[in-house]
């Protein structure tokens, strides 16, 4: 039997109608219900580099190892594949990357913390994130909150991003703008990845969530849909002999077609077209009409 094939076959979608999933690709169903006050102008320190917040980052770090780790592997299931592709460009990688991949838990960036240590990768998010109940877990992380409402604000946080990527930092891009938990298709992508690895002139590195089915134990106690497995695949380079507009819109298309074949779906199979358009898309009842049935909360 081909090697591909085995691949493909051990595919696993959970199909669960548990979360709300909205009718928008990119939209948010997660409750926010905290506003910390937090403005996000051209003041906002969007990457921190003082003493008090590399030290306290650093000290949460520590206790992410030391407890989350563990937790991740135990509670979630976590596998992660193709670290060899790290170590592979270790030296390219050093100058500075950007990665995306599908967003499907509220754990899923540590888990690629995880995979990626010991670098300290930061994050864009949604500025809720960072101003809501969870603030101060998503900052020390390294999450990067993206200005809806000040364009000011949103050009300190562009400028400092790029000047980041470019001395050797790590940016993760979660492209499909939202996080729905436990979906298998992979959403439209946004372009802000392909835009920063443009501007940087980085590499962009694809990753990918697939699932694999749980055994009784962990289905009938603990109620667990799937557990999870985080698959690294290798750079993906800008072509520079396009005009920017073009050459953003060519690397999007790859990052999600990689991504799709990193989740396991075969070429022209993920349901979702690879560009995100604010009118067109929509999520797809591929399975069910029904969505958050007795949904409580992403814990």
């Amino acid at each position: 039997m081909p090697i591909f094939f085995c691949y493909y076959f051990a595919m696993f979608d959970p199909k669960t109608n548990k979360f709300p999933y909205t009718l928008n690709t990119d939209e948010h169903y997660l409750a926010v219900n905290k506003d910390n006050g937090n403005v996000y102008d051209e003041n906002y320190p969007y990457i921190d580099n003082s003493k008090s917040f590399r030290f306290k980052r650093g000290f949460i770090k520590l206790l992410i190892i030391v407890i989350l780790y563990p937790i991740l592997r135990i509670r979630l299931g976590l596998r992660i594949k193709g670290k060899e592709n790290l170590k592979k460009h270790k030296d390219l990688i050093k100058k500075g990357v950007v990665s995306v991949c599908n967003h499907i838990h509220m754990w899923d960036f540590p888990c690629i913390m995880r995979a990626l240590q010991p670098r300290k990768p930061n994050i864009l998010v949604w500025e809720k994130n960072t101003s809501g109940e969870n603030a101060f877990f998503v900052r020390m992380i390294g999450g990067i909150p993206i200005p809806t409402q000040n364009m000011r604000g949103f050009a300190k946080m562009a400028r400092q991003t790029l000047n980041f990527i470019q001395n050797g930092g790590w940016l993760h891009v979660c492209a499909e703008g939202s996080m729905w938990e436990y979906y298998a298709p992979i959403r439209p992508f946004k372009d802000g990845a392909a835009y920063f690895a443009y501007k940087a002139d980085r590499p962009l590195i694809p990753m990918a969530f697939s699932y694999r089915e749980c055994g009784w134990i962990r289905k009938k106690i603990f109620h667990q849909i799937a557990k999870i497995t985080l698959n690294i695949g290798e750079p993906l380079f800008v072509d520079k002999s396009l005009p920017q507009k073009e050459a953003i819109e060519k690397l999007t298309i790859e990052a999600h077609e990689k991504v799709c074949e990193l989740a396991g779906w075969k070429k022209g199979e993920n349901i979702y077209p690879p560009l995100y358009n604010k009118e067109t898309s929509k999520r797809i009842d591929y399975y069910t009409k029904e969505y958050g049935i007795g949904y409580k909360g992403s814990w």
